[in-house]
Parts: structure tokens; sequence; C-alpha cells
């Protein structure tokens, strides 16, 4: 796993609130894109209006594909980053089998 995302969850507590969500967003250009939120819908309407990550704001319209919710917020870092580190097909294949 990167280096950065473990750093991101060091000193989390282990026995969080399950209130995290992870997301996968189908970009205009076709793109993926991988996040966490603790509410999708909020989240997904900041990235439409081109206030979500940078990634995001020149490829709207952005879509919902997929989402795994009721994580803890130290879980849905590293479901995040799995994702991320999932080679393309594997992440449509993740979307087409839950979607």
């Amino acid at each position: 796993m990167d280096k950065k995302y473990l750093t991101m969850i060091r000193g989390i507590k282990k026995r969080g609130r399950r209130e995290w969500n992870v997301y996968i967003l189908r970009c205009a250009d076709g793109s993926l894109y991988t996040g966490v939120a603790k509410d999708i819908e909020a989240r997904l309407a900041k990235h439409n209006k081109g206030k979500g990550a940078a990634y995001t704001r020149t490829r709207r319209p952005v879509e919902l594909l997929y989402r795994q919710e009721r994580l803890t917020r130290s879980k849905a870092l590293v479901r995040e980053a799995q994702i991320k580190a999932m080679p393309r097909p594997k992440k449509e294949k993740l979307v087409a089998q839950n979607g």
C-alpha cells in the first residue's frame, strides 16, 4: 500500500463511528475518480459544481457509479487506497458487480 495513505490513517482510532463511505465516479472524459465522504450526495454535488477535488473540476459532469457505505474513517481510507491501486479493468468489474 502507498506510504501516503498509511500516513493518513495513522493515529485514527480503530473503533470509530461507521459513517464514512467510499465512492467511484465516472468523469465526463470517461476517467474514474475514487474518494471518501460522509455524505456522498453532498460530495457529488460539490464535484459537479466544480468545488470538489481538483481532478474532477475540469472533467464535469461526474456520475456516481459505486458506493461502499458504513465504514470507519480508517477503513474507508484503506479501501480507497485499495481501489486506487487497482488496474482500470478491475475497477470496471467492481462497478459492474455492485452498480
